[in-house]
């Protein structure tokens, strides 16, 4: 079974707290950073002994591109989803297979590691954010959909759940949530017939949204990941989207307006969310694990179509997955270089 909270730990191998905390019933996942990534061989090796703990555990990454991927030493480092954005200016179909096999590439690195889905990709506007940028594909929604169905398409074919973000939009908002409240003071018509257009057209595809920690006081006094009305009236309502949605960290200081993280974790879940992450932060995942323990489990069903398609596999300090993985590597990395 799996339970509401992902979390995160500290090394790269499991203390003895890790481990009791991985056997919490309300314990549902954990999201790896940088600094629990030494080699593709230590990176499977601790995914394999999180699934000796608990065989249900589901493990994530954010493996983006560019300035966001946490698996860097022996892996692809992967070009910024905004470098293809750039190239489908001029050769469109060229960027679309590029993307494509780009969300290829990652999915088979991260599932090789033992590592169920990465969250992504991006579906924000990049447009005035501090904190988004080139982490978005494009600067307009439909060339962000026309790329982004392509790295989807790859991510799919590599055996990958994938996960939309950050719901309405994050792009047109300068602050960066991470460290400051980030306010977008449009009207409701206004982001969905904009930001919102991309998670709309892509809905079908996507398995996972990650909403944005951004308050949208046209439409609602809470950020939409503790809002109700974003989360049940326009998503599972209006849209029909039966995806998984899993909050941004609640660690962040723009979800700090739901108070300490017990109090952030329940408004998550209340508004909608199925597991709430919280990152970096250990006595605050006690605390946001203190206050869960006695609710009912998420929607299993919901969370087992996130499990990654994790193949069987003996990983060595630098990856060598076959020769079609270093022949999409080749051109990805040719891609970037010329860049």
């Amino acid at each position: 079974m799996i339970g509401a909270l992902m979390l995160d730990i500290a090394g790269t191998t499991l203390n003895s707290e890790d481990i009791q905390l991985l056997q919490h019933p309300q314990v549902g996942g954990v999201i790896l950073f940088g600094r629990n990534i030494q080699s593709p061989a230590q990176v499977r090796a601790l995914t394999d002994h999180m699934r000796q703990i608990r065989a249900d555990i589901l493990i994530a990454v954010d493996q983006e591109g560019g300035r966001v991927q946490r698996l860097r030493q022996g892996f692809t480092l992967l070009p910024a989803m905004g470098r293809f954005g750039e190239l489908y200016q001029t050769e469109p179909e060229r960027a679309l297979s590029l993307c494509e096999e780009c969300g290829w590439l990652m999915a088979t690195e991260v599932l090789a590691v033992g590592i169920d889905f990465s969250f992504a990709p991006v579906l924000d506007i990049n447009d005035i954010s501090d904190v988004i940028g080139d982490r978005g594909f494009a600067k307009n929604p439909q060339d962000i959909i026309a790329l982004a169905r392509a790295f989807l398409t790859g991510m799919q074919r590599a055996g990958m759940a994938s996960t939309g973000k950050h719901f309405p939009g994050h792009g047109s908002v300068k602050a960066d949530s991470h460290v400051a409240a980030a306010i977008d003071l449009r009207s409701l018509a206004e982001i969905e017939a904009h930001d919102m257009q991309t998670f709309v057209q892509l809905k079908d595809q996507l398995d996972a949204l990650m909403p944005a920690h951004v308050i949208y006081p046209q439409v609602d006094p809470n950020p939409a990941g503790f809002s109700e009305f974003w989360l049940q009236r326009i998503l599972r309502e209006q849209l029909k989207f039966d995806g998984v949605l899993f909050s941004d960290d609640l660690s962040m200081q723009a979800a700090c307006v739901a108070g300490g993280a017990d109090a952030r974790i329940l408004a998550a879940l209340k508004a909608g969310c199925d597991i709430g992450l919280v990152c970096n932060d250990r006595a605050a995942q006690l605390l946001a694990l203190a206050a869960i323990q006695d609710l009912p489990l998420p929607n299993q069903a919901r969370l087992e179509g996130m499990r990654g398609q994790i193949p069987q596999l003996e990983i060595g300090n630098e990856l060598d997955l076959g020769e079609t993985w270093r022949e999409v590597r080749d051109r990805i990395n040719a891609f970037k270089a010329a860049q």
